[in-house]
């Protein structure tokens, strides 16, 4: 009886409210979205059916476009692993003047939205771009870089290997030095040693940035609509949805698709690394890995890979910064004439495009800070049951590509008014940011639980022993002391909110409440827009600029947090 007693006590009723409101708004916005989606795909007539995916795959067009996004996800894997090792390797392994220079330069493409990148790299590998251009003068003949498939790839390849670079870094400084040293002791050297013993040893790392490369390849959306490639499942969900219309049984099926290569790829992931133990028994990692200091030719090596490939990588950033002056550039190898009217058109004479970006991406960081901290309180101090279904739920969006989550709102919010407003959610600018919202949450979640963790229970304990209930405590205690962790999160959900366009294309309700991602998708439409585009893209290059030096700036200070790619 008293055991009973015991267990009611700790039995939060305030918690299991806040649990059951958090719960069904999470269903509400992220699961009810994805199994109404299932429910299309997978019944023909009210009835369970596999017709729709039968029709799929007999569809020519279907199976290439399945097909081309395995291409490029393995591929864009393949490359950015030859890219991301080594310059890992470099500047964990090695101590030189300025490595530090190229682990920032490592990390810069992401600063560059992808879809900007590729209206850069069209300007510079294109068929009239600079590099072309001087083909044509030298050797009367032009290499086809950024044509179909292969424009794609090299996009999402320069783009997103700092994904893979920045998680092999960190693995990589996590590996005890004591055993390459007893593998060097038994003849293993140079490549063999990396290959057996380094490379494994850093695998968990590799991994999650591999993984992370395939899921943002396939959820991309804008880098095969800005380069005119469409055989690719993103687009095509899109093309089905948009044009057909939200009725059409085949954008269903391949949303459904989509998921279920995200799943996979996670399902993958761990079960490759549940087959070995990568557990150190020494510290290993615990303090600043052990560097050798190289000179010579070595060094040169070292550096010559390092422009080479980082040059190539941070060239869109160039001449998207070229473009956004250019009064007129267009089969020539430079700008015939430069302007600041670009930028005059986009902050006066259509500047909804930032301010819109502004409001949206700043209610989302704030909504995503609110769940995320209660989320995570539950999870770390909750006493109530079912508390990990919260946590699934709400990392989903991880594995949901933009387009799929897009459609499902699309599905069941765009045909039903609501109460008092008598329109439907889908028609007022507010359903960007939920859908911002629900696509970052992860982010912010993960950020909060890091904060919370470092928390000791004992401040807590003192408080309620003073009087406090639990909701004074959470916000004159815990919500203070994890703020490092809430504001990086609400940072990294704003800025990668500001350039997302995969759920933005689908869901703006009309122009004048398009954000600055959706601004730059439709200058780019024209070769007149492509320059106010360029200017706004460089505006959002400053935006997640500012705010990963900002994050950054919050953790050097000790927030007491750590977030990894």
């Amino acid at each position: 009886m008293k055991l009973f007693k015991d267990q009611f006590k700790a039995f939060d009723f305030s918690q299991s409210l806040i649990f059951l409101l958090l719960l069904g708004v999470l269903f509400l916005f992220i699961l009810y979205p994805l199994i109404s989606i299932l429910h299309v795909a997978f019944t023909e007539g009210g009835q369970l059916s596999l017709s729709h995916f039968i029709n799929f795959f007999e569809r020519e067009l279907f199976r290439e476009s399945l097909f081309n996004s395995l291409i490029a996800g393995f591929t864009a894997v393949f490359f950015g692993s030859l890219i991301s090792l080594p310059l890992a390797f470099f500047t964990i392994k090695y101590d030189f003047k300025g490595r530090t220079l190229i682990q920032t330069l490592g990390v810069l493409p992401l600063v560059l939205p992808p879809y900007v990148g590729a209206v850069a790299l069209q300007l510079i590998l294109g068929r009239s771009g600079i590099l072309n251009l001087l083909f044509l003068k030298w050797f009367d003949l032009s290499i086809p870089f950024m044509e179909g498939l292969r424009g794609v790839i090299l996009v999402q390849t320069l783009h997103y290997f700092p994904f893979i670079f920045l998680n092999a870094s960190a693995s990589l400084a996590n590996v005890d030095p004591s055993l390459e040293e007893m593998a060097q002791n038994m003849g293993a050297h140079g490549l063999r040693l990396f290959r057996r013993v380094t490379l494994p040893l850093m695998m968990p790392g590799y991994v999650a940035g591999a993984l992370l490369v395939f899921i943002k390849v396939i959820d991309d959306l804008a880098t095969p609509l800005i380069l005119n490639y469409t055989k690719m499942l993103a687009p095509q969900a899109y093309l089905r949805v948009t044009t057909i219309g939200i009725e059409d049984k085949a954008g269903y099926v391949i949303c459904v698709m989509m998921v279920i290569l995200s799943f996979i790829s996670l399902w993958a992931a761990m079960k490759f690394l549940s087959l070995s133990e990568y557990a150190m028994v020494q510290r290993g990692g615990t303090g600043t890995p052990i560097s050798k200091k190289i000179s010579g030719l070595r060094l040169g090596m070292v550096w010559a890979f390092s422009i080479i490939v980082l040059g190539i990588s941070l060239v869109p950033h160039l001449g998207i910064f070229l473009l956004s002056f250019a009064k007129v550039w267009s089969f020539s190898i430079f700008p015939k004439a430069y302007t600041l009217n670009h930028y005059v058109e986009i902050f006066y004479r259509t500047p909804h495009f930032v301010k819109n970006t502004l409001i949206y991406c700043l209610l989302s960081a704030g909504i995503g800070v609110l769940f995320g901290s209660l989320i995570a309180f539950l999870l770390i101090r909750g006493k109530i049951i079912g508390k990990s279904l919260l946590d699934a739920i709400a990392m989903m969006p991880l594995a949901i590509p933009g387009v799929v989550l897009a459609t499902g709102y699309l599905r069941i919010f765009h045909g039903t008014p609501l109460p008092f407003i008598h329109q439907p959610l889908t028609s007022l600018w507010i359903i960007l940011v939920i859908a911002y919202s629900a696509r970052r949450l992860p982010y912010t979640l993960r950020s909060c639980y890091a904060a919370i963790q470092q928390i000791h229970v004992s401040l807590e304990e003192a408080a309620l022993n003073l009087g406090a209930n639990r909701r004074r405590t959470f916000f004159k205690i815990t919500f203070p002391m994890m703020a490092g962790g809430l504001v990086a999160g609400g940072l990294l959900a704003f800025i990668t909110s500001s350039v997302e366009l995969s759920s933005t294309i689908m869901l703006v309700p009309r122009m004048e409440h398009g954000p600055l991602s959706y601004g730059i998708y439709i200058y780019m439409q024209s070769a007149v827009g492509r320059g106010p585009g360029a200017a706004l893209g460089v505006v959002a290059i400053l935006l997640v600029a500012i705010g990963t030096y900002i994050v950054n700036r919050v953790f050097s200070g000790g927030s007491g947090t750590a977030f990894k790619l």
